[in-house]
């Protein structure tokens, strides 16, 4: 050290006594003590081995900490020789004199200023902000984590909900849910800065809220207070917070998988977060909090608009013509939720379709193994069951049960892929014809290959007869026994009274 302070200075030709100062983080007296020093001095003091340090043993071990994570704080590199090596025999002080030295530079970045944030009474405001993490190593390759802190702003408790995804709206709300489940309860309102998953758009400080996060809010009983847009000083407690769950919670450490990634950050909020002595209030946040704020938090139970989704569920939004995407293929759910939000679970072989509020599935698709399909389910561009209840039931109002239920039977059987369109067909004729002979609709719902065209010609037919007033009872007989060619009108017109001659008209 000594050597890099005089060739710094270089006899007066290289930097300034206070530049070597802010370089290397000393003092500028004890700069100029080792300026003072001539060459056999400096020998004499670098050769009495009084001066070596009791850190000194560890310091291969602290550079490589610092080595992987240069942005490593004391107060963590301290808390990893402790579990290595038990108790130091040294003061917090001196071990952060000894990381500074080793780090040889201060930080140079510019110095952000904050407002005071006045202390509120317990039980009145959670301050909640995101962020996320680059680079973590988990499974053996570096993944960004993605979390959500919680700090409840009278006794600093901590609560953080992590993911491996980036965050929606969905997550979001299920990770506020966790949070006051382990807090016990709910404050009065929550902090947000513009974050999309809260305010939509904002414009003379009239804000436009993501309905979807207004309700659960509404629903849970907490207010919604949002910061103006580049206001962290709105929300200083939990940006410190982020920052401390960034370089003390997660840089550092590595993980097995996600498992092991939430054990760790719940036994650090239990052991460290929790559990310190905070600078501000000068007592732990759990201790403060068990004291003076658990008591002021009302209670809280989960919302049904949460209960009700799949947690392991995927929202997706559903396009104008029904579709939604999943793997690079295309399913259709009912018209009903159309440019709107389902939820969806894959479990391998099925595509399951849920409603976000109360979680019933609406559609199931196979899986399409390829890629670039499409996959449609004609019924849900139509409530088709519903529709071809209410026709049946109309059929069976104007006819009667039996015969109704009959009839539709026999439409159905004889070509049942279009047997809604064949009951529509019937219902209009049995509208057109009100006084339509049961007789003959009884003999039609017994012959098989009936359909709504042989209705419509024998309904015609008697029609024509009735209007002449002719018996047309032998000419329905023989028209029962004709095959469907549009012919067996003539055989319904039967015999003119009166006279020999038999007229025809077009059927």
């Amino acid at each position: 050290m000594i050597h890099k302070i005089k060739g710094l200075y270089d006899d007066g030709r290289g930097l300034s006594i206070r530049a070597i100062s802010q370089e290397l983080g000393m003092s500028r007296n004890t700069v100029r003590k080792y300026l003072r020093m001539d060459e056999q001095t400096v020998c004499a003091l670098q050769s009495d081995r009084s001066r070596t340090k009791r850190l000194d043993l560890q310091r291969d071990y602290i550079a490589y900490l610092l080595d992987r994570y240069p942005r490593l704080t004391a107060v963590k590199i301290a808390r990893k020789l402790r579990e290595k090596l038990g108790d130091l025999d040294v003061s917090e002080r001196s071990l952060r004199r000894y990381v500074q030295q080793m780090k040889r530079t201060v930080a140079t970045a510019q110095q952000r200023y904050y407002e005071p944030v006045l202390d509120l009474v317990p039980g009145v405001q959670c301050q909640v902000d995101p962020g996320e993490l680059r680079g973590v190593v988990i499974g053996g390759e570096g993944r960004t984590v993605y979390f959500v802190v919680f700090v409840l702003a009278y006794s600093r408790l901590m609560h953080v909900g992590v993911s491996l995804r980036p965050i929606d709206t969905t997550t979001f709300m299920h990770m506020h849910d966790e949070a006051f489940r382990a807090f016990g309860g709910v404050p009065e309102e929550c902090v947000y800065d513009q974050t999309k998953m809260v305010v939509i758009s904002e414009q003379f400080r009239e804000l436009t809220l993501n309905e979807r996060f207004h309700t659960y809010a509404t629903a849970a009983g907490v207010r919604i207070h949002a910061c103006e847009g580049y206001d962290p000083e709105s929300k200083g407690k939990v940006e410190a917070g982020v920052k401390y769950v960034k370089g003390d919670g997660l840089y550092g450490e590595t993980f097995a998988d996600e498992q092991a990634l939430r054990g760790h950050l719940q036994h650090w909020l239990d052991t460290v977060a929790n559990e310190r002595c905070h600078g501000t209030t000068g007592r732990a946040p759990r201790e403060l909090f068990e004291a003076e704020e658990r008591a002021h938090l009302r209670a809280y139970l989960t919302p049904r608009c949460l209960t009700a989704v799949d947690p392991a569920a995927t929202v997706r939004k559903v396009d104008k013509t029904g579709l939604i995407a999943w793997r690079a293929n295309k399913y259709s759910v009912p018209m009903r939720y159309q440019q709107g939000r389902v939820g969806v679970v894959d479990d391998g072989s099925t595509l399951h379709v849920m409603d976000l509020e109360t979680g019933e599935v609406v559609a199931t698709h196979g899986l399409c193994a390829g890629k670039g399909e499409t996959v449609r389910n004609t019924h849900h561009y139509r409530d088709h069951a519903q529709r071809v209840a209410d026709l049946e039931a109309s059929i069976q109002t104007r006819l009667g049960s039996a015969l109704g239920e009959q009839l539709c039977g026999q439409l159905k059987a004889t070509d049942p892929r279009i047997y809604k369109d064949q009951l529509r067909g019937v219902r209009e004729l049995l509208r057109r014809y009100p006084q339509a002979d049961a007789g003959l609709l009884a003999e039609l719902a017994d012959r098989p290959g009936t359909s709504a065209s042989t209705v419509k010609h024998y309904l015609e037919a008697s029609e024509r007869a009735d209007a002449r007033g002719r018996d047309d009872t032998a000419g329905t007989a023989a028209a029962s026994r004709l095959p469907d060619t549009g012919l067996e009108a003539y055989a319904r017109l039967g015999r003119p009274s009166g006279h020999q001659e038999v007229t025809h008209e077009p059927a």
